[in-house]
């Protein structure tokens, strides 16, 4: 094995093993293998930053601005509100849930898709006094099986098309997906409606009264009387009168209310103060300043909001700024003036106390805040909030020219009258002309993670091939299966790459697996297309873990699923995208 090869191989099984270790963001990991592998030369200087310019890269970015705007025109409120109208029956309410986010994600980011119906469905769910885990799953699911059916529904979809342009001299088109995807989803949504409730466990999850009864134990409210030794004291000084840990979640004077109060604001006689605070340390806390129990009861979530002030629930998103980091250390109160009041992890209530818990993916928070910036912090702090604020319809002409903009595009990319980088760059940069997205939504809107996984291992895929490693696995593969007839072959490649998408981020899995494919195909003398089209199949079909796709990610704390639950209900889901998948291929796509 030549040296150069040997390295290429070392340096992508290394990558691929930190992939699964999930210590470190996958972005930090791409962008250090390209980094090294510019160092020992297989990559060269003059190429290591080609992959950010790079076709599927700027398809990725502009689909994700039109999808903001798309969003924005009106389109996801005037769809919410008509499901909210559909029949109380659940199977009816799933039937519809599912094919809204197969139609959703098939045009946009699939985890865009989910981010908008999540909420809903937990509001169905709570309607019909159902589990969400019944509904958040297989939504989930459906927006992976939406993605495969167009070239913009999936960043697999956009990169095997990206290198067949580059190999083949011909892109896939807007639809060329269609066929094998509709089958898919088709198959898949069936499945989902039959077995689903079946498979997944009625589990109570967080959603929005399930949590509030829980976080009642350690919410009260204190009054402060003539006998306090608390009056003229600061807030922060109040909340360090004992060595546990409270938080003062509201302020009351003179009948107006402040949440997360500025912490130098002095406490005056007959202000009312909200805390949140185990029984011991309330105990020690009403001993040491003196206040009294404004209630006999505990206060109920509902306590904490009024005109000004809100409380939501959200799920921490992959790209979040809050991962791995507390309430302290991100100074939540004092610079975004908002307070954690606790945080569920895979349905569970975290008892720790909030501001010390270090956030992960998935995690279920509740936030507490001025009503007119809670949503807009949640958007800035990449949560996704698990109840919609109130729904607006906004003006027909409006979501009917945001829904114009979005199809000219398509049409355009459909009839090859502008490459689909181009084609959709247009209407990106003209929605943010007509208002429909401001500049920094824009930019919001762009998942930079990603960008940069794309940008830093496209350079290291294409040492795979120019040092022949591909050809070498595949025809290591080949050697495994030798006599066996093609299709077998390429149900073996989307069985490999279907295992890769499940530990590691899709778009990494078809950038190795791509190369891989049109070796194979080279060498067994036989058409290339079905199997990049196998190849971007399977690697949407990351059915059977959480960590396999954002969008099972997501939906894992509000749905309460426990990481055997996915398998359950992936596993069989998984084998007929594959038997369905394959057969649809070898029929119109044939060897």
């Amino acid at each position: 094995m030549p040296l150069d090869q040997g390295l290429v191989f070392l340096l992508i099984f290394s990558m691929l093993l930190m992939f699964i270790w999930g210590k470190y963001r996958y972005d930090l990991v791409a962008l250090s293998a390209l980094l090294i592998s510019v160092m020992i030369g297989v990559v060269s200087t003059e190429d290591a930053f080609s992959g950010f310019s790079h076709p599927a890269v700027m398809t990725v970015i502009a689909v994700l601005i039109v999808s903001k705007g798309l969003m924005n025109s009106g389109l996801v409120d005037f769809l919410a509100i008509q499901m909210n109208k559909v029949d109380t029956k659940p199977w009816v309410q799933l039937s519809i849930l599912i094919l809204a986010v197969i139609f959703a994600s098939s045009f946009m980011n699939n985890v865009g898709a989910l981010a908008l119906m999540m909420p809903v469905a937990i509001k169905m769910a709570k309607k019909n006094k159902q589990s969400p885990s019944l509904f958040l799953m297989p939504l989930a699911f459906g927006s992976l099986l939406g993605g495969m059916i167009t070239l913009v529904g999936t960043p697999p979809n956009i990169i095997i098309s990206s290198f067949r342009a580059q190999n083949v001299s011909v892109p896939f088109s807007m639809f060329d997906f269609a066929p094998v995807g509709l089958a898919v989803s088709f198959v898949g949504a069936l499945f989902l409606l039959l077995f689903s409730s079946k498979l997944l466990p009625k589990r109570n999850a967080s959603s929005s009264n399930d949590s509030a009864v829980e976080i009642k134990e350690y919410i009260t409210e204190l009054k402060v009387i003539k006998t306090s030794s608390c009056i003229g004291k600061t807030l922060k000084e109040f909340e360090g009168l004992v060595e546990g840990d409270v938080m003062v979640l509201v302020h009351r004077r003179d009948g107006q209310s402040t949440a997360a109060p500025a912490l130098q604001r002095k406490i005056s006689l007959d202000d009312r103060i909200i805390v949140e605070a185990t029984a011991s340390d309330l105990q020690d806390l009403l001993d040491v300043s003196g206040c009294v129990l404004a209630q006999s009861e505990k206060l109920k979530a509902e306590s904490l909001t009024s005109a000004e002030i809100d409380v939501v629930e959200a799920v921490v998103m992959a790209d979040s700024m809050l991962l791995h980091k507390n309430a302290r250390q991100l100074e939540l109160r004092t610079h975004y003036g908002i307070n954690l009041l606790g945080v569920s992890r895979q349905g569970s209530r975290l008892f720790k106390s909030p501001e010390r818990i270090n956030l992960r993916v998935g995690d279920v928070v509740m936030f507490q805040g001025a009503t007119d910036r809670l949503y807009d912090l949640l958007n800035e702090f990449d949560c996704l909030p698990l109840a919609p604020r109130s729904l607006r319809l906004d003006k027909g002409r409006r979501l009917f020219f945001g829904v114009a903009i979005f199809a000219l595009a398509i049409l355009v990319a459909t009839f090859n009258i502008l490459p689909v980088q181009i084609s959709f760059l247009i209407a990106a940069v003209v929605m943010v002309f007509t208002k429909f997205i401001n500049l920094k939504e824009m930019y919001q809107s762009i998942d930079w993670s990603v960008v940069v996984l794309l940008g830093a291992i496209i350079p290291v895929a294409t040492a795979l091939e120019t040092t022949q490693g591909a050809k070498t696995i595949a025809d290591t593969l080949l050697s495994l299966s030798s006599g066996q007839t093609p299709w077998l072959i390429l149900l073996l490649l989307m069985l490999v790459t279907m295992f890769l998408s499940n530990i590691i981020n899709n778009a990494a899995a078809v950038l190795i697996m791509a190369p891989i494919a049109l070796s194979m195909a080279t060498s067994l003398q036989v058409s290339v297309d079905p199997f990049l089209m196998g190849v971007a199949i399977s690697a949407s079909a990351a059915f059977m873990t959480p960590i396999g796709h954002q969008s099972n990610t997501l939906v894992m704390g509000p749905g309460g699923y426990k990481f055997s639950d996915y398998w359950k209900l992936g596993l069989p889901l998984s084998l007929l995208v594959l038997v369905i998948g394959l057969s649809v291929i070898l029929w119109v796509w044939p060897l």
